[in-house]
Parts: C-alpha cells; sequence; structure tokens
C-alpha cells in the first residue's frame, strides 16, 4: 500500500523523508514540544535522522504510520501526528502527535489529527477499519486535553504510574474516541 497522503483545507499530511531533517530537529529539540514526552529534546541533527529511520520501519512493518503536517503552498514539515500503535484483531490504535511551537494555537493539530480520525474510520489504513482509538497525555498538558476534547474523546480515566521516562514514573490519562463517536461530532468539529 502507498504511504497515504490527506490534504485539508490548510494542510497536507504527507510522509516524512530524510529530507525533514532538518525540520524534524527544530521540532524535537524544543524543551517546550518534548516536556511531556518519553524522549529528551535532541541535541545533535543525527537524532532526527534515527527518528524519521523509526517512522520509516514503523510503517513498513504496518505496526503505526507517522505524517509529516506541511501547510500548503510549502514544504516544511511543521509536526508530525499518526498512529503509534493499531491493533488489527482489536480494530483499535492509539495516536499521538507534535507541532513545532511557532504554530501553535493555530487549529493545526485539530485539523491534522481530525483527517487522520476520518481516514482510520473509513478503513483507509492498512490495518482496516479501526472502531477505537485511544491518546495518552501526562497530567498537566492541557493543551494536548483541549485538542483530544474538541475532537470528541472522553477521558477514562488515569492510569497510575503507567509510564517511566526521564527518571521518575508518570501518570497517564486516557482518552478515546469510538468510531460512533466521531461520525456524530465530525460536524461540530468542522
Amino acid at each position: 500500500m502507498d504511504f497515504p497522503e490527506i490534504n485539508t483545507d490548510r494542510l497536507v499530511l504527507r510522509e516524512i523523508g530524510f529530507e525533514d531533517q532538518d525540520s524534524i530537529f527544530e521540532i524535537f529539540s524544543n524543551e517546550n514540544v518534548v516536556k511531556y514526552y518519553d524522549l529528551e529534546a535532541f541535541s545533535e541533527r543525527k537524532q532526527s535522522l534515527k527518528l524519521i529511520e523509526f517512522f520509516k520501519n514503523r510503517y513498513e512493518s504496518s505496526v503505526g504510520i507517522r505524517w509529516g503536517i506541511v501547510l500548503k503552498g510549502n514544504k516544511k514539515c511543521i509536526g508530525t501526528c499518526g498512529f503509534n500503535s493499531w491493533s488489527m484483531p482489536m480494530h483499535s490504535g492509539v495516536i499521538g502527535y507534535d507541532l513545532n511551537s511557532q504554530y501553535w494555537g493555530k487549529g493545526i493539530v485539530t485539523e491534522a489529527v481530525n483527517s487522520i480520525l476520518s481516514l482510520a474510520y473509513s478503513g483507509g489504513l492498512s490495518c482496516g477499519v479501526l472502531n477505537r482509538i485511544q491518546a495518552d497525555t501526562v497530567p498537566g498538558n492541557i493543551a494536548s486535553e483541549k485538542v483530544l476534547q474538541k475532537l470528541g474523546f472522553r477521558e477514562e480515566g488515569i492510569r497510575r504510574q503507567s509510564g517511566y521516562w526521564k527518571g521518575k514514573y508518570h501518570d497517564l490519562k486516557c482518552f478515546s474516541l469510538l468510531k460512533e463517536e466521531f461520525a456524530d461530532n465530525i460536524e461540530k468539529v468542522c
């Protein structure tokens, strides 16, 4: 299956390539972007190449997909979004996203994630039609929670000390959205 490109009103979601090394470094070297992530801010450009390779391998192995977020009329990757994983037998997936801090507060992530939800619920991915999509946030990541709530995700609860990175345990808030809820909420988001 060819990598699915998605066009929205303002964005193109496309495959991330090695030519995006500088853009990926710019995103992931920002302490504010990775504040809630299970990785340290990048300090060397070669780290961005490893991440791009990781994204490519995940897609080629059919375990997930990550798109580069690009503003129409521009080639620069300003963020990423996609499925960190999916389970074909369970018809479920887990999403993640990030954005260059220069573009925060403009609704870009909401627009991008809405488009990948639509694709996943319609069966446009190699994993087939998904019924449940999950996202996890670290308590305190209010901006990410607002994106999820705007898209219709429901908070299911906190998984206590479910993650361990940067030398400590982290609680994770679990959010989910079912296919039927997405269909009911689509007009409110658009």
